[in-house]
């Protein structure tokens, strides 16, 4: 299922956060967790729980919002967070369940 979408990943809840931006969410989640590539940051760090995502229309809008996520601070994105998943609970077997 093809949707741009920006998602934060975290390690633990307000531990280490990695923000990125797909077209296939499930997929590319299913990567992180799997480590597909070792060498990556969210690998390093552990980042594997699925704890923000946004939808968009156009990649162009979701890597619009990503770069926007990724220059705030850590408080903006913990806010972020903490507004969809104050519990900063693993939204991954949600979002496989809504396909």
């Amino acid at each position: 299922m093809k949707q741009p979408t920006v998602y934060i990943l975290s390690n633990k809840k307000n531990g280490t956060m990695y923000t990125g931006v797909t077209s296939n969410l499930i997929k590319r989640i299913y990567q992180h967790k799997h480590e597909t590539n070792n060498s990556s940051f969210s690998s390093k760090y552990g980042c594997k729980n699925l704890t923000y995502f946004e939808s968009f229309e156009t990649m162009e809008q979701a890597i619009i919002r990503e770069k926007q996520i990724k220059d705030g601070s850590r408080k903006k994105k913990v806010e972020l967070i903490e507004s969809m998943n104050p519990e900063w609970m693993d939204l991954y077997e949600s979002v496989c369940e809504e396909v």
